[in-house]
Formats: C-alpha cells, sequence, structure tokens
C-alpha cells in the first residue's frame, strides 16, 4: 500500500466508520430522481462570459456573479484588518473585463463596509453597464422600526454612489417564521415602501433571499401575484439539491426551492455553490474521483457548472476573495460547458460521500459574530471541518497514523485561532444561534469540539 492509498488517518477506514462503504462511493447507485441536465454549450473554453436574460426587465446577466461578503483586508498596525480598497479595485475592474456585470453586496457584509467599498470600486465603470444588487439587513431591533430600516435603505444608496439599485431584496427570510417577516417588513410598511420605489424607478428589481422555514418560503410565492417578485435568491448546490434535510434535519433541499420557483418563472439567484467553501475542497477519495474524470479542471469548477448548468438560473453568487478565486471562475463560466449524464451521476456519489461526513455546517456568512465572549466562531468550524475533509480528525489512537493527525489538529488550531477566542471561551448563551442561517446549534457544537481538543490534549503520541 503506497502513502496515497494510507493517506492520514486511513480514509477507508474513515468512511466506514461514517458508513460510506467503498464499494458505494467506487460504484454506488444514484437515486431515480434524476438531476436536471442542460445542453453541453458547444462554445466551452472559447473565453466568452455566459449570459442569462432575465425576462422582466431584459437585463443581460453574467451567469457569474460577485459576491461583497469577504473582501480582501490588510492588516492595521492596532491587530485589526481594514478592506484592501486598491485590491477590491483591482478584482472589480478585472472581473468587469471579464464580464461580469453583477454586484452583490449587502449593509451587514464586512463589518457595514462592504457597501462602500463596492461603491468606490464601481466608480471606476460605467454605471449603465453593471448592476448592483444589495439588501434590506435590518436584523437588529433597532433597524426593523420604520425609521431604522429608511436610514439603512438611504445609507446603501450613499454608500453604493448610486441613485438607483437594480437588485434589491429582503435579507434573509425565513429565520422565525412569518411573525419576525412582519415585524421586519409588514407591519412598520417598508415592504409597501419599496413597492413604491420600484414603481418610481429606484429599485429596477425586487426580491427576497431566503434561509430557514419553508412555511415562509411558501407563504412569500403565494404572495406572488400581489408582490410581483422579480427574482429570489437561494441556497443552491449539488449537495443541498437532494440531501439539505439530510444535513440539517428540518433543511429544506434546493430542488425543491428552485422547482417552486421554475413554476412560477421567477429567476433565480444562487448563493452558496460551494456550501461555504465546503465543496472547493474535498476529502481525498472525492478529489479523486472528480480529478480522474478532468484532470486539469478545479474541485470547485464542478460546483459552479451544476448550479450553472439550471434553467431559469439568472446568476451564481461567489464571494472571490483572491484573483485566483476569480480567474478559475472566469475559467468555468467563459463560457459554461455543463455537466454530462456521467458528470451528474458523479457528484451525486460526491453529495452522498459530503453528507456522511461529521463536518459542521457552516457556511462562514459571519452572522453570528462578533460572539459577546470573544469567541471566533467561523474560524473554529473552518478548521474543523478542513481536518475533517484532510483526514486529521483521529477517531481513536488505535487509527493509522494517529500521532501525525493528532499534531497538524492541534497545532493548526492554535495557528488559526487565537487561544482566548478558542470554543473552550464559549459559555452557552446562545446569542448566536438566532442569526444562523443554516440553524447551527451553535453552543453544542462549541461544546462538542471543545471536549474533542480537550481529549486530544490529554492523550498522549
Amino acid at each position: 500500500m503506497t502513502s496515497k492509498d494510507n493517506n492520514k488517518i486511513n480514509r477507508r477506514g474513515f468512511l466506514r466508520y461514517m458508513g460510506v462503504g467503498a464499494a458505494m462511493t467506487l460504484t454506488g447507485c444514484v437515486s431515480d430522481a434524476v438531476m436536471p441536465i442542460a445542453r453541453r454549450n458547444p462554445n466551452a473554453g472559447k473565453g466568452e462570459m455566459e449570459y442569462r436574460n432575465n425576462p422582466t426587465t431584459g437585463d443581460k446577466v453574467s451567469l457569474l456573479g460577485y459576491g461583497a461578503m469577504r473582501w480582501p483586508t490588510k492588516a492595521m498596525r492596532d491587530g485589526s484588518s481594514a478592506i484592501d480598497q486598491k485590491a477590491v479595485n483591482d478584482l472589480v475592474k478585472t472581473a468587469f473585463e471579464h464580464g461580469v456585470n453583477y454586484f452583490d453586496t449587502s449593509p451587514n457584509y464586512c463589518k457595514g463596509e462592504s457597501e462602500k467599498s463596492l461603491g468606490i470600486a464601481l466608480k471606476q465603470l460605467p454605471r449603465d453597464k453593471v448592476f448592483i444588487a444589495t439588501k434590506l439587513s435590518n436584523f437588529a431591533s433597532s433597524t426593523m422600526t420604520r425609521e431604522g430600516a429608511m436610514a439603512m435603505y438611504r445609507k446603501s444608496f450613499e454608500d453604493l454612489q448610486t441613485d438607483y439599485i437594480d437588485y434589491y431584496l429582503l435579507h434573509a427570510i425565513g429565520g422565525g417564521g412569518m411573525d419576525v417577516v412582519n415585524k421586519r417588513y409588514i407591519d412598520n410598511g417598508m415592504l409597501d415602501f419599496l413597492l413604491e420605489e420600484r414603481k418610481a424607478g429606484r429599485i429596477r428589481n425586487l426580491g427576497f433571499s431566503f434561509h430557514g422555514d419553508i412555511a415562509v418560503f411558501d407563504e412569500m410565492l403565494a404572495r406572488h401575484d400581489k408582490y410581483k417578485w422579480d427574482f429570489v435568491q437561494i441556497q443552491l448546490n449539488y449537495v443541498d439539491w437532494y440531501h439539505a434535510g439530510e444535513i440539517n434535519g428540518d433543511g429544506i433541499n434546493a430542488e425543491y426551492l428552485y422547482t417552486e420557483l421554475k413554476k412560477r418563472n421567477i429567476p433565480v439567484v444562487i448563493m452558496e455553490p460551494l456550501l461555504g467553501g465546503r465543496l472547493a475542497s474535498l476529502n481525498n477519495h472525492s478529489t479523486e474521483l472528480l480529478k480522474s474524470h478532468r484532470p486539469d479542471d478545479s474541485i470547485a469548477s464542478w460546483a459552479f457548472r451544476f448550479a450553472g448548468g439550471l434553467d431559469g438560473v439568472l446568476t451564481v453568487l461567489s464571494g472571490m476573495t483572491y484573483k485566483e478565486h476569480l480567474d478559475d471562475n472566469l475559467r468555468t463560466y467563459c463560457p459554461l460547458e455543463t455537466l454530462t449524464d456521467e458528470e451528474q451521476s458523479i457528484l451525486e456519489r460526491v453529495a452522498k460521500i459530503v453528507v456522511k461526513l461529521p463536518t459542521v455546517q457552516c457556511t462562514d456568512c459571519n452572522y453570528c459574530m462578533p460572539c459577546p465572549y470573544g469567541v471566533d466562531i467561523p474560524k473554529v468550524f473552518l478548521h474543523y471541518n478542513k481536518c475533517v475533509n484532510e483526514g486529521n480528525v483521529p477517531l481513536s489512537s488505535q487509527d493509522p497514523n494517529y500521532a501525525e493527525a493528532r499534531r497538524i489538529f492541534l497545532v493548526g488550531y492554535d495557528r488559526k485561532v487565537p487561544k482566548l477566542r478558542q470554543a473552550n471561551h464559549c459559555i452557552g448563551c446562545g446569542v448566536c444561534k438566532s442569526h444562523c442561517p443554516q440553524r447551527i446549534d451553535i453552543p453544542k457544537q462549541m461544546a462538542r469540539i471543545d471536549a474533542y481538543v480537550e481529549q486530544l490534549k490529554q492523550e498522549s503520541f
């Protein structure tokens, strides 16, 4: 057996522990339900951006949309970080020069600085050649009032340096049920105001982004005749397509969300095509499976090809922090080469492996932050998930390469997460839970990871 076959803690043993047999992962059957297949693009690889038409406005929107949740930062002298505006300017300009014309932000991103940074970057481009999307992110009680929500709305125009918004969203509806939707948008009259703003042309398309309660999603679609939603933004990727319910007991499969929108001819904007980055770096077996079919393609490109191949999808958002991310996505969508039947089957096999791994379903959205006790929740989860995918979460001292995996986990944990911000500082207050769009029981997961860390520290090599 080569070192590759016995990578880290022995992936076959790990998969057996998780209930995924080698026979299933190598030759497993796909569900009788078939993922939608789009026609292969004969022009794929010729360097031309793929575009989709908005049936309502006629907008020609790039299939790759730029998400401004994770702008590049630079370290400050006081130990904090600030957005690297020069890097943002360069990224936005490069993206536009290669056909990207949809830019998505929120008053809530990058500690409230994302809109301002995007506004500066877009000033170097012709306003009528780009589509700006932002949101009414009135999560706090102070911004749920009409006065607070109006102030947020007006500040978006100021920070983005524009007199109209192309795509405006009610942000992350679903959590807390219709009672919360009513408080944020209905009772304070904000939705009526936004409908009037659409009539006046200051909003060109009005929609909502969805996370959470399926009853809210169904109710908002039931009101489509009244509100005439121009688009809806949903979380969609090849794992959530059939398996969201397996990841999260009350999760809603993306197939259902997409199908309901398609029935009503409502254009779809896709978020989390990489499931918070987890589909960009898979475990060894899944990586080898994808690379054996397309050795020159990135792992992430498979997820973007899946999301972009669906009819009715207007754009697929990607939070591209670095030029390498942008370059890879441009290769995928300039233009799109849609998945073959065989490739669809391969992705379903990979999805079945992913849902069996004991990762925390964090998408690194940072809505849970800041923690009142200083815990860096996303970084704790990101390190744990990375180690799971790479086979560096030893299950017992009997695992092959236990000592090396233990060292990698503990050393990496201290490097990635400062000691005062690690899971052991979580007191279980639960403030974060209501803010998580993935509905993760964050205190429970923090306690689980902390107990695991303590176990590793106490055991000897």
